[in-house]
């Protein structure tokens, strides 16, 4: 479970990485200023920066096997998600709204379902195996 974790978790970086690329190819830095945007700039870089820190959490947790690593990856993926949700509501309700035209409408469906779903999964085994490592 513990490398089926990292495995989930890189495949979700894999697709958030297209997704942040296809932000700003559509201007999202640009589009600050305007409010075309409804993603803030500091919410689209603090969601990848958390996940990154938690993923090198999670690899220094599999060569240690230290306890304390696996919890801390684990507020990592936390706070990572809830920022992530925060994205994932304000793109749904913006996906009819006045904004109907900013960079993040270009996202594909499948591509965020994806990066939805590989998120939760990685959250649930990051979970169980940080458990499971607390309990020797």
């Amino acid at each position: 479970m513990r490398v089926a974790a990292l495995v989930l978790w890189c495949a979700s970086a894999c697709v958030g990485v297209y997704l942040l690329a296809a932000w700003l190819s559509h201007g999202g830095l640009r589009q600050q200023a305007t409010r075309v945007t409804v993603f803030p700039a500091g919410l689209v870089f603090a969601h990848p920066l958390l996940a990154l820190t938690g993923l090198a959490l999670w690899i220094a947790y599999l060569l240690t096997g230290a306890a304390g690593l696996a919890w801390t990856a684990f507020a990592m993926v936390c706070a990572t998600a809830l920022l992530g949700f925060v994205m994932f509501t304000r793109w749904l309700g913006d996906r009819t709204g006045r904004h109907t035209r900013g960079p993040e409408q270009n996202f594909p469906v499948a591509a965020v379902a994806l990066h939805v779903a590989v998120g939760l999964g990685t959250f649930i085994l990051v979970l169980l195996v940080a458990g499971i490592a607390s309990r020797g």
